[in-house]
């Protein structure tokens, strides 16, 4: 990006020629207006993004939520689940102690 000049706004500006550089990369077909357009919109939000970053101090922790989060763990217990037998004693279909499923992808048996 080119910068302003010194004296001149406190942002970087996005040129056109960059703008169309950057919608060739995202494989965008731009016209001439538009590019003009996105310019400016792009240009406004890059010096946004600029302003947020000076107001950011050193001091300030960054953060990924505004209030601080705690995950509650439960005990990790182990507990009897149910044999190979019992799964299947309720399927409509088994063969070879496993699930049978009617066929989706047109695959040989």
């Amino acid at each position: 990006m080119a910068e302003v000049p010194e004296g001149g706004a406190s942002s970087p500006v996005l040129t056109r020629d960059e703008v169309a550089h950057l919608a060739y990369l995202a494989r965008l077909d731009m016209t001439d207006e538009e590019l003009d357009r996105y310019a400016g919109q792009l240009d406004v939000i890059l010096h946004s993004v600029a302003t947020v970053a000076a107001v950011a101090d050193q001091d300030i922790e960054p953060t990924s939520h505004a209030v601080p989060l705690v995950n509650v763990y439960r005990e990790d217990i182990v507990r009897p689940g149910l044999t190979q037998d019992e799964a299947l004693a309720m399927a409509p279909a088994a063969d070879a102690g496993r699930f049978r499923v009617p066929q989706i992808l047109g695959e040989e048996q």
